[in-house]
């Protein structure tokens, strides 16, 4: 049976040491949003740091996580006091779960927010590919991946909730994804999206 990773990334408008009270606001709606997910049906592991305190990404041990990475397109800085960035690498059981995750309760809050932290790169946010069962995907694979789906869109290997594909690298549809919401938006473009 094969599970799907989960790789988010995004840049953030100050650093994650910045004593301002929007950056506070977000590193603790984050801290409250990774719990509740954590419970979540259908969640399954996130790459947590074995050492390293907040803000410690680069150098921190990872474990069968592998080397922190981040995409090439991220400029700002690698130090506990200068990172601004966010970022996430998890596994689910499914798309649907993953999808259900994602739009309840408090992450879905901060998903409408998240240009109150998060510049617009224009570059995609997340990524998702599967993997064998008891495999752990690595850092380092989230940044492939989401390089790969940001030059060349979705495939088998690095897709999106629109364009999702099944294990066997069929295309997948999720019911719900694309249809509007009670707000007139798209739910879709609600996720993590390129910016959208």
């Amino acid at each position: 049976m094969s599970h799907l990773a989960l790789y988010t990334f995004g840049v953030l408008k100050s650093p994650l040491s910045d004593a301002a009270p929007l950056t506070r606001e977000f590193y603790d709606i984050g801290g409250a949003v990774y719990r509740k997910m954590s419970q979540h049906p259908g969640y399954l592991a996130h790459a947590e740091a074995v050492d390293g305190g907040p803000g410690e990404l680069f150098g921190a041990d990872w474990g069968a996580w592998g080397g922190f990475a981040v995409p090439s397109w991220y400029g700002k800085g690698r130090t506990a006091e200068t990172t601004a960035l966010a970022t996430t690498l998890s596994l689910w059981t499914g798309l649907r779960p993953a999808f259900d995750a994602i739009y309840t309760g408090l992450h879905r809050e901060a998903l409408n927010r998240r240009y109150d932290w998060f510049e617009r790169t224009g570059k995609p946010n997340y990524v998702f590919w599967w993997v064998s069962d008891g495999g752990i995907p690595t850092w380092q694979d989230g940044v492939s991946k989401l390089q790969h789906l940001h030059d060349h869109g979705s495939a088998p290997h690095a897709f999106t909730f629109h364009d999702s594909f099944a294990p066997d690298g069929t295309p997948a549809r999720i019911k719900d994804i694309g249809q509007k919401s009670d707000r007139g938006r798209s739910q879709g473009s609600l996720v993590h999206g390129a910016d959208g």
